[in-house]
């Protein structure tokens, strides 16, 4: 819980023990409410942010030409290669 700081939104509801919503997806989290959640005791809670990336752009881009080497000549993996390649470069920015 130490890594929360203001401003950043929650990616799922923090509910009570009885099922009731205390604070619904999406709460931008403000200095009251960073208060409230550590006088709640929780262990944690789940904060919308991008996902860190485990391979950097050019490795997961080295890996889809890998992968894709020994059918790039048929048009069909070809056209799947590009739609991953296209999806990868966009996780990377």
């Amino acid at each position: 819980m130490d890594k929360i700081e203001l401003g950043m939104k929650l990616a799922k509801p923090i509910m009570s023990k009885s099922g009731m919503v205390l604070l619904s997806e999406g709460t931008e989290l403000t200095e009251k409410w960073l208060e409230r959640i550590q006088e709640m005791g929780l262990d944690g809670i789940f904060i919308d942010a991008p996902a860190e990336q485990a391979l950097s752009r050019e490795d997961a881009l080295a890996q889809l030409d890998s992968r894709f080497k020994l059918v790039v000549n048929q048009p069909h993996m070809a056209d799947i290669r590009n739609i991953l390649k296209e999806h990868i470069e966009g996780l990377y920015g």
